[in-house]
């Protein structure tokens, strides 16, 4: 969704809340792309103070479909976000010269507010590190790829590391019958 805030940008201590939603269905990044499950709509304020600074502020979830890190199941992982940013008007202006600066990835030149790319700063920042399916998350088996959560396999369970595989030789050349 986007916000055209001209209006909210040249006007001294204006302030404007609107009802927003999120427009994204994925969320795409460098590890892929994840499905948004549920993103409920949350209302954001956005002033300027005094002509010096422009606050957005808001609060809102949503909901993205993640492959569990141990067994791939899709989990559905809650993120709660609170926006309150203050940026100086002169970042947002059409004469900023620092193009790594945060508030030029979500407000262009023409001062119209990208809510989804201020969204995706947000889950981006909050991103888990790891995401299980459960806290006792069996995984899937390496050889035959079974999901060990729902159903056991045959595969031999107790491979070695392969720089311990000589000790393994020594033990097998002793092994009592």
């Amino acid at each position: 969704m986007k916000i055209d805030i001209s209006d909210v940008y040249s006007l001294d201590n204006k302030v404007i809340n609107r009802k927003v939603h999120i427009d994204m269905a994925e969320f795409k990044s460098r590890q892929g792309a994840f499905p948004i499950q549920a993103g409920e709509p949350f209302d954001l304020t956005i002033a300027n103070e005094e002509g010096k600074r422009l606050r957005l502020s808001g609060e809102g979830n949503v909901t993205v479909q993640i492959p569990c890190d141990r067994c791939l199941q899709e989990v559905d992982v809650p993120f709660h976000f609170v926006i309150e940013k203050v940026l100086s008007i002169a970042d947002v202006s059409e004469d900023a010269e620092d193009d790594s600066d945060e508030a030029l990835s979500y407000i262009d030149e023409e001062r119209v507010l990208d809510v989804d790319r201020l969204i995706f700063n947000e889950i981006l920042v909050t991103w888990p590190a790891k995401v299980l399916c459960k806290p006792d998350c069996k995984g899937i088996c390496p050889k035959c790829g079974t999901n060990l959560n729902l159903a056991t396999c045959d595969c031999e369970q107790g491979e070695l590391d392969p720089r311990m595989a000589q000790f393994q030789d020594v033990f097998n050349k002793f092994k009592e019958v």
